[in-house]
């Protein structure tokens, strides 16, 4: 039996709901996510123009708090104290479940200090609906954005390479070629599912090996979700044989041949014979 104790009339209990919102297609939201909706006095959302095309859509007449992470802060007594009249708010982003790499988190924390309740209501997620079709394992690590400092990305990107599972991202798509590159670099011999547009009019899978991925010729519309698979490779380490033949070649071939030459006949990681190719140039 399936309960419904919270759909019965004025059967709201007071405090914040975070609701997801879909991620795409209007339809994607919950029966649940819009009667709660319907219910809250005020939605925190972060474009408030963004949310109250959803909104309209469904006849939802609460009043709009704009808050994102150039503001979130600074809302947060306001915020507080709303919460503290007992009065029934949601919080939404604009697109999937809020404070997973969207604000939020703040402010549940505040919420906790203060011993307000809060709710979850679940529904839409990039993260998920990825990894649902991606074929890889379903065992994941969800990491985000990528950082701007390179410093960072390539420390993060070194210790994800060795979480045998599949991990997930989010990139804009001004930085996917960039990211692409570093994928090549850290995560050879796996395989990635970039998903672009999920559940709009022009959604589009890119299914590719990452060592034969290649470079987007015009920037992608709309944020991506990329999912990397786990790794499967079971290739042996590069011997001293190997590291000999490099240093003889290194000085006359590119990285790219080297690898090639190496790997053509033995099951040896390509990631590893360029990286022992970078520490040799360094």
């Amino acid at each position: 039996m399936i309960p419904f104790s919270d759909i019965k009339k004025n059967n709201f209990s007071d405090g914040l709901y975070i609701v997801s919102t879909p991620i795409g297609n209007l339809r994607d939201i919950t029966l649940r996510g819009i009667n709660v909706l319907n219910e809250s006095e005020y939605i925190i959302c972060e474009d408030t123009r963004i949310s109250r095309k959803l909104l309209d859509n469904y006849n939802i007449k609460a009043k709009l708090i704009s808050n994102h992470k150039f503001n979130e802060k600074r809302n947060l007594s306001k915020l507080i104290e709303i919460l503290k009249t007992k009065k029934i708010v949601s919080l939404i982003s604009d697109a999937g479940t809020p404070s997973i790499s969207d604000p939020g988190k703040i402010l549940i924390n505040e919420c906790l200090k203060n011993k307000i309740n809060i709710f979850p209501i679940p529904g839409p997620s990039a993260v998920s609906a990825a990894v649902s079709i991606s074929g890889f394992s379903e065992k994941y690590f969800f990491y985000g954005f990528f950082p701007s400092k390179k410093k960072i990305l390539n420390k993060d990107l070194k210790e994800l390479s060795n979480i045998n599972s599949s991990i997930v991202f989010f990139c804009s798509p001004n930085k996917i070629n960039e990211v692409i590159k570093n994928l090549k670099i850290f995560f050879s011999g796996r395989k990635v599912l970039i998903c672009r547009e999920m559940t709009k009019f022009f959604e589009e899978y890119i299914r590719e090996d990452i060592d034969e991925l290649k470079l987007f010729q015009k920037t992608p519309k709309g944020e991506l979700t990329l999912v990397i698979s786990e790794n499967n490779n079971n290739s042996i380490s590069l011997g001293d044989i190997e590291k000999m033949k490099i240093k003889k070649l290194i000085k006359n071939s590119s990285i790219k041949d080297i690898v090639s030459i190496i790997t053509r006949d033995k099951e040896i990681s390509k990631k590893e014979v360029y990286n022992y190719c970078l520490s040799i140039k360094k």
